[in-house]
């Protein structure tokens, strides 16, 4: 068996140079906290049974080359068996059988860039029941669960999603949002990016500002001193990092401790204008029983909002906040149905304001 420490700024960063170095079979043997030159940092212990195969090195061109030839076969096998889907659903998607309201309603969300699987399942759904009503097949599709501190009793709060989601800007809104409707709530602001100073900062700066607590999180065992202090606060708003590579939400979850407690909700910052590429590797990558809700952000730049109901009838996660505009204030509401159909329908962002 080979064992090796590493060290570095936080555990991300220490646990990278273990995939790196030790690749995916890598057993985290400890996670602490030690103090190098001065500094906190984290070290971990890991270890594999064998040493591992070092990568080849490829010319630019050898790795194009192989990609390209890799991806013949699973292309053209995803393409025959998309069209054979869509020429067996196509004949059944039979316009004439809607009402003149379903067809325009149907013609709408595609134009959102509604995907053809949640198209298809309102098609059936109306199809199924003479003169349904739109909203009677499309209301089981959304759900919301606002972020409200009345709605969501539980202490810890972590916010997951790529970087430049918005996560940061989103934390700070629905804190300042609780503190100014319940002056006396306890909260604390905390950060597990340690990797990047500028969401650290903005956080600390807030939590200065508003008189709120502020932590931080670089090991696993700066988590498990926060669970023992969390009686002192009636909500904890944790900031995780973007995940980079192949890192999952689960993996990050392991090496840090927060799979073990049972109090905390995660909640999918993500907003509209990312691929259908990218979302559905955003449901993989994400993924945990832990996973809570969906806040979505940036909604004033987006130009269809589809994604909001391609991701809930993807991943079944109700959306708890919308998130909008440039400022601090005044730029995040705990969500509603009604809110989501009146974005989605009639272009009208939170605050009351048209979307062009």
């Amino acid at each position: 068996m080979k064992m090796k420490t590493y060290r570095a700024a936080t555990s991300t960063a220490a646990f990278a140079k273990v995939k790196s170095e030790l690749g995916n079979e890598a057993v985290i043997l400890s996670n602490k906290t030690v103090v190098e030159n001065g500094c906190k940092c984290c070290e971990i212990v890991a270890a594999v049974e064998s040493e591992p195969v070092r990568p080849q090195r490829h010319s630019k061109e050898s790795v194009v080359d192989a990609a390209l030839r890799d991806s013949v076969g699973w292309q053209r096998e995803w393409s025959q068996i998309k069209g054979q889907i869509m020429a067996l659903m196509k004949p059944q998607m039979d316009p004439s059988k809607l009402t003149p309201k379903q067809r325009i309603a149907l013609e709408y969300l595609e134009r959102e860039e509604v995907n053809e699987r949640v198209l298809t399942h309102i098609y059936c759904t109306m199809r199924e029941t003479r003169d349904c009503p739109v909203m009677t097949a499309l209301d089981p599709l959304i759900k919301a669960t606002p972020f409200r501190a009345e709605t969501w009793t539980n202490t810890f709060h972590a916010f997951a999603g790529p970087g430049g989601a918005g996560k940061t800007s989103s934390l700070v809104r629905l804190a300042l949002r609780m503190k100014k409707e319940r002056p006396g709530m306890r909260l604390c602001l905390a950060t597990a990016d340690g990797g990047r100073g500028k969401g650290r900062l903005v956080l600390k700066h807030y939590a200065e500002l508003s008189g709120l607590a502020f932590r931080e999180i670089i090991t696993k065992e700066d988590f498990t001193l926060l669970r023992e202090e969390s009686r002192r606060f009636d909500m904890i708003l944790i900031d995780l990092p973007g995940l980079s590579g192949r890192t999952t939400l689960e993996e990050w979850s392991r090496l840090y401790g927060l799979d073990e407690c049972r109090d905390l909700s995660i909640h999918l910052v993500l907003n509209p204008y990312y691929s259908t590429a990218q979302f559905e590797r955003f449901v993989d990558k994400y993924k945990s029983e832990q996973l809570a809700s969906v806040i979505w952000t940036k909604l004033d730049e987006a130009c269809t909002f589809g994604a909001v109901l391609n991701m809930a009838f993807a991943s079944g996660l109700p959306v708890s906040a919308l998130s909008f505009g440039p400022g601090i204030k005044n730029s995040i509401r705990p969500a509603s149905e009604e809110m989501i159909w009146r974005l989605m329908f009639m272009r009208t962002l939170p605050d009351g304001n048209k979307q062009p």
